[in-house]
């Protein structure tokens, strides 16, 4: 018996569940929800970014909240990320200069928190997902800002799933009341002073103690469907949820794996199960960005900056996976499909198993998120196969733009990369700190 079957699920049916295809139609969504909301938002996010997409979806909260003053509208995000410019830019109040801006012009009951996860950003962050929109969880790996939400012409594509259910929805809902609102440490962004970490030390300890034993509670409901789902938090590599349930999904393979991942960089737990079923005969289709459709890729026309680096680092990191297990990409068991649309970008991130097991998730099955960041998940354990047709469209949608590779030496090597990208490498390699670098990536 899975793990998971001991925890009691959330009752849906398929009609409570749908997937948008595109970001901007996950716009128009999370916009039509914003302005028809009646009871509650709460939304937890990475970021929401001082753009022209951030802008209109903080306008839009606030819009609601001044139509409708019983409204609850909480935003939370990663502390750190809220606080500092874009990589490469001018030190800067950051992401936090617009939360106060639109709440001093507004003075309404919108409130942006920011999560501290650990003393510094690289260390870790908020990467829990998940928009409630009074009884919709509306779930998706973006961010918020212009790319993620195709406010003009590129996009980062990432997956979208809208789940109407009351009970999944006070689940989320209490989770973040009862984690992360009620803690010291979690800390008003649309304010000033802004409190320094420094100053809540002992609460900041206390809540990182409590997220590595917290779970989303159980909400009884009176639906009854035929597709069991399971909320799942991760944090910490010890006593993980999340990575247990990721990692049981894989052993559980008997057809055929799925895999979406935007940085091709598999803890090594997960590769020794994804080794052991492949030579069980376990067919595994791995769907990753392309080095040019990561966030990070800096075209060679442009400045360099070491940040540039990492999408070749992830490229060497998949080309010596496919050399290592050659026999079953020729054998067709292992099928790696590199994703490159025009100048757009990647993010998608989920599992599926014998179109029967799909999860949800804003894990990039990385070490970063293995260990540091911290996650969740949306589990569904459809046993009767009633998502298959919608979530075949968007597999068949999303390898519109992919490219299958038929051997490793279909990828670019180090000698073919652009001659500062080539030398970082080379110098990480040298003075073997480049397996440090891949656990925070």
């Amino acid at each position: 018996m899975d793990f998971w079957q001991k925890e009691p699920s959330f009752k849906l049916d398929s009609e409570q569940i749908s997937i948008l295809l595109d970001a901007s139609s996950y716009r128009a969504k999370l916009l039509s929800l914003i302005k028809s909301a009646k009871q509650r938002i709460v939304i937890t996010a990475l970021y929401l970014q001082d753009d022209e997409a951030g802008r209109e979806i903080l306008e839009a909260l606030h819009q609601a909240s001044n139509a409708n003053p019983e409204l609850r509208v909480d935003i939370l995000v990663d502390y750190h990320r809220a606080q500092r410019g874009l990589i490469g830019e001018a030190q800067s109040e950051g992401n936090a200069a617009l939360y106060l801006k639109l709440q001093q012009a507004h003075q309404n009951r919108v409130r942006v928190f920011g999560v501290p996860v650990k003393g510094k950003e690289v260390f870790g962050v908020l990467h829990l997902k998940g928009m409630v929109i009074d009884d919709t969880v509306l779930y998706s790996g973006a961010s918020l800002n212009n790319v993620y939400l195709q406010y003009e012409q590129r996009y980062r594509l990432d997956r979208y799933f809208t789940i109407t259910n009351q009970a999944l929805a006070d689940s989320f809902t209490q989770f973040v009341d009862d984690y992360l609102i009620a803690s010291s440490a979690v800390i008003r962004l649309d304010v000033r002073p802004i409190k320094k970490l420094a100053e809540c030390k002992s609460d900041h300890k206390a809540l990182m103690k409590s997220l590595k034993r917290a779970k989303y509670p159980y909400v009884t409901s009176s639906d009854e469907g035929s597709i069991d789902s399971f909320l799942f938090l991760g944090f910490g590599r010890r006593g993980n949820m999340l990575n247990r349930a990721i990692k049981n999904l894989f052993e559980l393979g008997e057809k055929e794996l799925v895999l979406y991942t935007p940085y091709f960089n598999f803890p090594a737990p997960l590769l020794r199960v994804l080794r052991k079923k492949l030579k069980q005969g376990l067919k595994v289709t791995i769907v990753v960005g392309d080095k040019t459709a990561n966030d990070f890729y800096i075209s060679p026309d442009k400045p360099f900056s070491k940040i540039g680096a990492l999408p070749y680092l992830y490229e060497t990191i998949l080309a010596k996976f496919l050399k290592l297990n050659d026999k079953f990409v020729q054998d067709g068991l292992l099928n790696v499909h590199l994703w490159r649309h025009d100048s757009n970008s990647f993010h998608l991130k989920g599992i599926s198993v014998d179109n029967r097991y799909q999860m949800m998730t804003g894990h990039n099955l990385n070490p970063r998120a293995w260990g540091l960041d911290i996650e969740n998940g949306i589990l569904f354990d459809d046993s009767q196969g009633l998502l298959t047709d919608v979530l075949e469209q968007e597999k068949q949608q999303i390898l519109t733009h992919c490219t299958k590779l038929n051997s490793y030496k279909e990828l670019q090597t180090m000698h073919d990369y652009p001659e500062p990208v080539a030398k970082l490498l080379g110098q990480a390699k040298r003075v073997k700190v480049d397996f440090i670098i891949k656990r925070f990536i």
